[in-house]
């Protein structure tokens, strides 16, 4: 059976160009690939696309990291960090994948 997070449907997306300040809490799953500052709750999915820039932090199921981040993520099930993501903040979650040319300062916790 495939793990209900992979198959959320994408309801919510911060456009390369957009910006939103605030707390955004969504039910499934939000891409950012524009500019966001505030705090990210979702109990579903988060992207961050190459061309996005979060100053926030985020709660979420599981997220993937393509751009930049300055905050902390808290990830129940993993997170993601792509090659061309930096990320300037601390990791709490239960499976961490970093691919190559990452750069990452913080701390990292793996609750499993």
């Amino acid at each position: 059976m495939a793990d209900s997070t992979e198959t959320l449907v994408m309801n919510s997306l911060i456009g390369e160009g957009s910006e939103f300040r605030g707390e955004f809490k969504v039910k499934d799953l939000i891409r950012v690939d524009g500019y966001f500052k505030g705090n990210i709750i979702t109990e579903g999915k988060v992207l961050i696309g190459q061309s996005g820039v979060i100053e926030s932090d985020i709660n979420a199921g599981i997220v993937v990291v393509g751009g930049t981040i300055r905050g902390s993520i808290y990830a129940t099930d993993r997170v993601i960090l792509l090659s061309t993501c930096r990320l300037y903040g601390d990791i709490v979650t239960g499976n961490l994948i970093v691919e190559e040319g990452v750069i990452f300062e913080g701390r990292c916790t793996i609750n499993r």
